[in-house]
C-alpha cells in the first residue's frame, strides 16, 4: 500500500523566499503554467499589473512560464513585499528544478539575492523612525 502512494506522488520542487515580513513557501509542479496564491488566482490576488510582472520574471527569463504550475502559500508584509518574496521563492524552487541550466542567469539578474532592506525601527523623541517634531526657534 505505501508503495502505491509514493508511486502515485507528483514531482515537485520547494523553495522559500523573503522580502521585508512577507514569507513565501512556493511549489513548482510540472503543469501548463497556472499561478495560485493563497486558493485564489494570480489575476484576483495581484490586480495591479505590476506585482503581476515581478512575480513572473524568474519564469519568462528562464523560458519556464508555459512548463509549471505554481502554488504559493505566503503571509506578512504588504503587496509588493509578498511579491517579491514570491519571487525570490520561484527563483530558489527553479535552481532546484534544475540547478545548472537557471543557477546561473538567475544570480545575475539578481532573484537569488535575499532583499536585505527593511523597516528602520523607531527612535525616542521623534514621531518614526526620522520623522522629527517641528522646530521652532521661540
Amino acid at each position: 500500500m505505501a508503495t502505491k502512494k509514493a508511486a502515485a506522488k507528483k514531482v515537485q520542487y520547494l523553495g522559500t523566499g523573503r522580502r521585508k515580513k512577507a514569507i513565501a513557501r512556493v511549489r513548482l509542479i510540472p503543469g501548463e503554467g497556472n499561478i495560485t496564491i493563497n486558493k485564489r488566482t494570480f489575476e484576483d490576488y495581484f490586480p495591479v499589473d505590476t506585482m503581476r510582472m515581478i512575480v513572473e520574471q524568474p519564469l519568462v527569463l528562464t523560458a519556464t512560464k508555459d512548463k509549471f504550475d505554481v502554488v504559493v502559500n505566503v503571509y506578512g508584509g504588504g503587496m509588493t513585499g509578498q511579491a517579491g518574496a514570491i519571487r525570490h521563492g520561484i527563483a530558489r524552487a527553479l535552481c532546484v528544478a534544475d540547478t545548472e541550466a537557471y543557477r546561473s542567469a538567475l544570480k545575475k539578474a539578481g532573484y537569488l539575492t535575499r532583499d536585505p532592506r527593511a523597516k528602520e525601527r523607531k527612535k525616542y523623541g521623534l514621531h518614526k523612525a526620522r520623522k522629527a517634531p517641528q522646530f521652532s526657534k521661540r
